[in-house]
């Protein structure tokens, strides 16, 4: 499956928007739950790209070789990320087909990624959001596995993601993969991705 599509009429300005799923304030920088963040910011790195504030968020437009996107970290809360994807995405005429997530997933070990088109939405409060916001769950995302809390770690699972990652997990590493797969999804399609990644 090809992932983007061309020729459509009234042709959107940008290929994809990848969102990068996350909380503001730097209590929650280097959290499991702020992992969308770090590759938003990741990708902006290696585009040379710029944030600038939009969308209740923060946007930066970059391009990957012949494609053009935008990156987006919403800064309205987990819960709240809808409202800035959703903004987002009709402000570029893009539908949810042309939307990637990133974001952390407990129910994957740490270090695992996933990509996949649609699926549950897992009690992820940013999921639901954006599936409430575009009226469909058939959005593209990358799962980033941060695990839940281990034998004996008595932390809600709400405590645990906003916590930062052990010393034990790589996070630099799993970002950066997560950031190769994305580039991927962009370059080559989903069905190359999951070859890859999952």
């Amino acid at each position: 499956m090809r992932f983007l599509r061309r020729g459509r009429e009234h042709a959107p300005t940008l290929d994809l928007l990848v969102a990068g799923l996350g909380n503001p304030g730097r209590e929650y920088e280097r959290t499991r739950h702020n992992a969308g963040w770090m590759v938003a910011d990741e990708l902006a790195r290696r585009t040379d790209a710029s944030f600038r504030s939009k969308f209740s968020g923060r946007l930066a437009e970059a391009r990957l070789g012949e494609h053009r996107l935008a990156l987006l970290k919403p800064e309205t809360f987990m819960n709240e990320s809808g409202r800035s994807i959703g903004a987002a995405l009709r402000f570029f005429k893009l539908s949810p087909g042309d939307l990637v997530v990133a974001h952390d997933d407990v129910d994957l070990e740490p270090g695992r990624l996933q990509a996949r088109l649609g699926g549950g939405l897992a009690g992820h409060n940013g999921l639901r959001s954006i599936a409430q916001a575009l009226g469909t769950q058939d959005f593209l995302r990358l799962r980033i596995g941060v695990g839940r809390p281990g034998r004996g770690d008595r932390r809600p699972v709400a405590d645990y993601v906003l916590s930062p990652f052990e010393d034990e997990v790589d996070a630099e590493a799993l970002i950066s993969r997560a950031v190769d797969a994305v580039e991927v999804i962009v370059r080559d399609g989903l069905e190359a991705a999951q070859t890859r990644f999952n």
